[in-house]
């Protein structure tokens, strides 16, 4: 069986961390099950609230959730505001690096006056409670500054990844509604300015509700602005004056904060909708309870702003703990391949959040670079983003964490609002085990059920549930509630299914096996794409691998593998034959694939992300589509010819 390949019986214990056998964490866990009213209303009372909420949950009218239905609060003032009010007003709120090495820094003070001032600035312009205000811009200090500004005042957000088409941009803009558009001149990408105000000219046009277009001067790049409708950042700032105040608006907890755009690979882009009051309580203690934040800590979640990872963990959630975060704006390998290394050495990270793409891409580079620097300072390694392999954990695990530090493998989604499945350092460390995000938060209640709905015993792959709803749950998809209810209720009554494919085993540990719609069905046999993946990256040749399905017309499907190879290996016939025998050794014949597709770089986004569907249309022959954020569109240029020549070994038998 396949699911035999992954390392059900391997266990870990980080030096640096007391591990326990999980009766602490199993008890809170059963408490949230048994008695969530009682457990949330306990947890709420971390948050300020304005008016403190009488009712946990309104479930009258399932699936549309309301958490906390009477409380009040604004999730900005929870961000700055109170801890203005107390010693920590002088504290670093944030670290920002830019692509060039230059770093700024913002007390918890300085923030306040910058979020102020911005809100002034947005009232002046018209911005109400319930206005939506668009976000189009790198990593920069003005990102979360918008984002706090606009919750502030009432405003709901939206983020638009800044390397987003223009057509991408109106799309999203022009869906949730937005009369103001935050953005920038432009931003850094590998030494050279990259326009980004150029993109939201094109856009214009195409969205004619936006009446305001707010620039921040990041590159000081030659740009159009449009008189009348286009302002400087700084200028709207001086306008509103140096001791600006603005009155956080009181919200209630089931008012939207922001919309955040999931893009699938059909149909429009879904507008995921998260109210305020449910996702900072749902923020605050996911965070607490899996990297135990204190006050002597610099965290670094490496996502961008524009994803749900950069929302809670860059923006609420770290702040809202009132702790000091490291953002950065550029890619992980410039100038130099040891730039993470680097800047953990310099500002003394302690937590690093980071993706199973990156570390198998310092695979790759090798151990000497991060043994260069050092990173004595770092206490907990987490990952995001996708499953990690097996063979990438050992390796984060040894060469990073020198066998001290655990590693907090989070699962979770946009939809959910923070993670799920996690190790949980904050509340009791178990037993690490290579690939598996270990177990439930408190309040997950979670399963994996077969095709008919039925829950399957252990080590049965299926597909991921949650039985019951949580905090941190979206509300609904804007201005479509009916897809909402098909798209995560249809399936089952009462039941949000993930779309994401699991094992659990016998310890209750959960293993993410990809999404279900990336699970390959071969002779009728399912195999997760993970599965091939990791067992491809535990040859000592390999150092990152995407495997796609392709249609075979008596097999249904067939796996096709492209790899990056480490340094020191060459791509030949014998090479491929041995990887194509290591599946087969490691899964079995079942997962023999079709062919191995060496190339030189796997096409990622500049965060860092395979881009799975870029593949997919190279196999497939299909049109590429927006490739605005791509990386390095000269991977995909690479993997087409080198694919042409492999034709002959993928076509249909």
């Amino acid at each position: 069986m396949a699911e035999a390949s992954l390392p059900f019986n391997e266990r870990y214990s980080p030096s640096i961390a007391k591990v326990s056998n999980g009766n602490i964490r199993k008890a809170e866990w059963e408490k949230s099950i048994k008695n969530p009213q009682e457990f949330w209303a306990e947890k709420a009372k971390a948050i300020d609230w304005f008016k403190a909420p009488t009712k946990v949950l309104d479930d009258s009218n399932p699936p549309f959730y309301n958490w906390f239905p009477d409380g009040e609060l604004n999730i900005c003032y929870n961000a700055i505001d109170r801890h203005v009010k107390t010693s920590r007003k002088n504290k670093l709120a944030y670290i920002w690096e830019g692509e060039m090495g230059e770093v700024k820094t913002y007390t918890y003070y300085q923030l306040y006056r910058e979020v102020n001032k911005l809100a002034k600035a947005l009232k002046d312009y018209g911005v109400k409670k319930g206005d939506r205000v668009a976000v189009f811009m790198p990593v920069i200090p003005e990102l979360p500054i918008t984002l706090l500004a606009t919750a502030r005042i009432g405003g709901v957000h939206t983020v638009v990844f800044s390397g987003f088409s223009a057509e991408a941009l109106a799309d999203r803009v022009n869906d949730c509604g937005a009369k103001i558009l935050v953005t920038a001149d432009g931003s850094f990408r590998r030494g050279k300015p990259v326009g980004i105000k150029d993109n939201a000219d094109r856009a214009a046009p195409l969205m004619p509700n936006v009446e305001k277009v707010i620039v921040v001067k990041r590159t000081g790049q030659q740009v159009q602005m449009k008189e009348g409708r286009d302002v400087w950042y700084h200028d709207a700032l001086a306008n509103a004056g140096a001791t600006a105040y603005v009155e956080p608006e009181s919200m209630k907890s089931t008012d939207p904060l922001f919309i955040l755009y999931t893009s699938g690979t059909t149909g429009k882009p879904k507008g995921v909708q998260h109210a305020i009051g449910g996702y900072l309580v749902w923020a605050y203690w996911t965070l607490k309870w899996a990297f135990n934040p204190t006050d002597e800590d610099i965290y670094w979640c490496v996502a961008d702003i524009g994803w749900i990872t950069g929302h809670t963990y860059n923006v609420y959630a770290p702040l809202s703990h009132g702790i000091t975060a490291f953002l950065f704006e550029g890619t992980p390998d410039y100038p130099g391949q040891d730039r993470w290394w680097s800047m953990i050495e310099n500002h003394g990270v302690t937590i690093l959040y980071g993706t199973p793409t990156a570390v198998r891409m310092f695979m790759k580079f090798g151990e000497a670079l991060p043994l260069k620097h050092d990173l004595s300072t770092l206490r907990l390694l987490g990952s995001v983003g996708e499953a990690i392999n097996p063979e990438a954990w050992k390796w984060y695990y040894r060469v990073i964490g020198k066998e001290r530090l655990p590693i907090i493998d989070t699962w979770w989604q946009t939809e959910t609002g923070g993670f799920m499945i996690s190790p949980a350092a904050g509340l009791e460390l178990t037993p690490l085990k290579p690939g598996s995000a270990t177990l439930p938060l408190p309040g997950v209640n979670i399963d994996i059920f077969d095709e008919t709905g039925k829950s399957l015993p252990a080590e049965n792959k299926g597909y991921l549930v949650i039985k019951s709803p949580w905090p941190g749950m979206l509300q609904t998809l804007w201005k479509d509630p009916e897809r909402f209810k098909l798209a995560y209720f249809g399936k089952w009554k009462g039941i949000y299914v993930t779309g994401d494919y699991a094992i659990c085993d016998t310890d209750g540990y959960y293993w993410l096996l990809g999404r279900a719609d990336e699970v390959l069905k071969v002779a009728g046999h399912r195999i997760g794409t993970v599965e091939l993946e990791s067992a491809l990256v535990s040859h000592p040749a390999v150092s990152e691998a995407a495997v796609m399905g392709k249609e075979d017309a008596i097999k249904g499907e067939v796996p096709v593998a492209f790899v990056v190879l480490r340094s020191g290996f060459t791509a030949s016939d014998e090479l491929r034959a041995e990887l194509i025998k290591q599946v087969r050794t490691t899964i079995g014949p079942i997962a023999t694939p079709d062919a191995v597709i060496i190339v030189n770089k796997l096409p990622k986004t500049r965060s860092g992300k395979i881009m799975r569907r870029l593949l997919k249309a190279v196999l497939t022959g299909a049109p590429l589509g927006d490739t605005s954020t791509i990386e390095d569109e000269g991977s995909i240029e690479d993997i087409k010819a080198i694919y042409a020549e492999l034709l002959k070994h993928v076509a249909p038998k």
